[in-house]
């Protein structure tokens, strides 16, 4: 089908076909009929974000409304400064062709005046954020009782970003019978609530599985202890040299520590968060479109709006609290039909979000291995390579030619390949030649055999067990009752019916077992265990322990009771959201906590697998 066929106005066409618009993408294929169609109903339309939605709706709304007529015939609303204007400017290019056509942006974070004299001629379209458009009803500069349509742009990112009472405001200023067109990447229970309070008779229009990624992006998590979030990310970014990422943190002092240490590491990168002034947010936003900047690193509302077609990568060094969310953020790489990776970084107490994240979107998620420093240094080498094979000659390198070959005459093919090779090559190569396997099986099994081999680790057992009701939590309560110290790491905790098995460091050994001594604990002994009950490490079992702050797993009662002492959802955990808002999700003694910054010197105390920690 052709833009043509969907029946738009010639002057429509003449527009867009200048923007080089050939054929239609499936959202728009599916909405400019049904809205240019003599069916009134209100719209929902489920689709991606990068899927054309703008098109979608600004089209058919072009050819709807009169340009002869200067009042305000359709209004949209959108969650953010940037995605405001980016509609502004694209309805401005779709009508180019069309005489007296006027759009006017109105937003936050800019003088009001210029605004006030933009509406001094009512354009025929609005775009808005809520706040400001409020500010202009309250002010009387905005009448909006005789629109005739209304769009509700990135519905769900609004509600995310505490816009429903203002979305709500808006809508009792407009006439019962204008048709309301509600486009959304996913469908939360708050949309089904404006749908259903403020549409009449909708239809829904879906483009792809509701709430499921989009098809050309793959999906891949790596697994690393917490601790070692940012060399991981760091060995995602090296391995792929031409990269193109935002980087999505959960916190902004998360965003600022990331962007920080990136910089300071020499990559090209900056932040965008909520911390920022609008002239800051600006050129940082306009460096990383014209690919100044690599890598963006971002909260979730700073990014929001932020128009890029060609990320090659969006990184989650956190999973976000919300599911939702995450499909906005792998929605923002493989837009406009070109592929692209999401990738997440987790410690083992995340996987079950994986698999939540798997049901919602309908994709499985690759299990990838965190780049060891041979396949970096492999990878920088062979780009560097095929730069220099693409490199472009310039006429003038011709007359240095002579000069330079006197200059090499002295060395052969290979040793001019080495040298050359090593002037761009020798950082990594240096900073790679003894890397560690940071990946949490590598390095489990590695660390602790090192351990056992070293005598650091002693086996420790007590005579009850699963029959006599002990879990691990019951384990950590007694040794922290009875040796009054919080701090003595317990690792591998294994629970059988008649015995409990944990490790500690040999230095800790003979102040436990003195202290169950000293104490009546109902028949609790404390001994050092003659044999281990746990698997075999040299049979590669994944039963590492933790570093203060590391990655830390629950026992293996817990899996074999298919439990998991991080049950919680995305919004269980202590919320830090861009808009400072925090919230305990657990008020108990052993409460989970979330992951402490990779950079703090705080350690991470946390439950995971097969190893835990006392809260103090």
């Amino acid at each position: 089908m052709t833009f043509k066929e969907l029946g738009l106005k010639e002057e429509i066409l003449k527009g867009i076909e200048e923007l080089g618009f050939t054929e239609p993408m499936p959202i728009q294929e599916k909405v400019t009929p049904f809205l240019l169609s003599e069916d009134k109903s209100d719209l929902v339309a489920l689709a991606q974000t990068g899927t054309g939605k703008t098109a979608g709706f600004g089209l058919p709304l072009l050819h709807l409304i009169d340009a002869s007529v200067n009042r305000i015939q359709a209004l949209v609303l959108s969650p953010t400064r940037e995605l405001c204007i980016q509609i502004s400017n694209d309805l401005k290019n779709y009508s180019k062709y069309i005489k007296g056509f006027k759009v006017v942006p109105v937003y936050g974070g800019e003088s009001i005046v210029q605004q006030y004299r933009q509406l001094d001629v009512q354009p025929q379209v609005l775009a808005a954020t809520p706040g400001r458009l409020i500010d202009l009803i309250e002010r009387g500069k905005v009448n909006l009782s005789n629109i005739k349509y209304l769009v509700l742009d990135e519905a769900d990112e609004m509600l995310n970003m505490g816009f429903q009472d203002d979305i709500e405001r808006i809508l009792q200023e407009t006439p019962e019978n204008r048709r309301t067109l509600l486009f959304s990447a996913t469908m939360p229970s708050a949309i089904a609530h404006i749908a259903k309070k403020y549409m009449k008779d909708s239809v829904e229009i879906s483009i792809g599985r509701k709430n499921a990624g989009a098809e050309n992006v793959r999906h891949i998590y790596y697994t690393v202890p917490a601790k070692l979030r940012y060399e991981a990310l760091k060995r995602i970014v090296d391995v792929n040299p031409d990269i193109y990422a935002i980087v999505f943190c959960r916190t902004r002092q998360e965003t600022k520590d990331v962007a920080d240490h990136l910089m300071a590491d020499g990559y090209n990168a900056d932040a965008l968060h909520g911390d920022l002034s609008q002239i800051q947010r600006d050129s940082v936003m306009q460096k990383f479109r014209v690919k100044t900047l690599q890598l963006l690193v971002a909260t979730d509302v700073a990014a929001r709006g932020l128009d890029v077609s060609d990320l090659t990568h969006v990184i989650n060094f956190n999973l976000p609290d919300d599911i939702e969310s995450y499909t906005h953020r792998s929605g923002r790489t493989g837009r406009a039909n070109k592929s692209g990776i999401s990738v997440s970084i987790v410690h083992t107490k995340e996987t079950g979000r994986i698999r939540m994240i798997e049901k919602m979107i309908n994709k499985k998620f690759e299990k990838g291995v965190i780049p060891t420093g041979l396949d970096v240094c492999q990878s920088q080498l062979f780009s560097l390579i095929n730069k220099m094979k693409e490199a472009q000659v310039d006429e003038q390198i011709e007359k240095y030619l002579p000069m330079l070959i006197e200059q090499l005459n002295d060395m052969d093919k290979e040793t001019i390949i080495k040298k050359f090779v090593s002037l761009e090559f020798n950082r990594f190569l240096s900073y790679y030649k003894n890397a560690e396997d940071i990946n949490i099986e590598g390095r489990d099994n590695s660390e602790r055999s090192q351990k056992r081999r070293n005598g650091d680790l002693i086996r420790l057992k007590i005579n009850l067990g699963q029959k006599d009701g002990f879990t691990p939590k019951r384990i950590l309560g007694i040794i922290n009752d009875t040796t009054g110290d919080k701090g003595i790491e317990i690792r591998d905790i294994e629970i059988t019916p008649r015995y409990s098995f944990f490790d500690v460091d040999s230095n800790e050994v003979k102040r436990m077992i003195d202290a169950f001594a000293a104490n009546d604990n109902d028949g609790v002994v404390l001994a050092e265990a003659k044999e281990s009950r746990s698997r075999s490490f040299d049979r590669g079992g994944d039963r590492g322990g933790f570093d203060r702050g590391g990655d830390r797993r629950r026992s293996r009662s817990d899996r074999d009771r298919g439990g998991d002492r991080d049950r919680s959802s995305f919004r269980d955990r202590d919320r830090s959201h861009d808009r400072e808002k925090r919230s305990d999700s657990s008020s108990s003694e052993w409460r989970h906590t979330k992951d402490e910054n990779a950079f703090s010197k705080k350690s991470s105390k946390k439950y995971s697998r097969d190893s835990f920690s006392r809260h103090k």
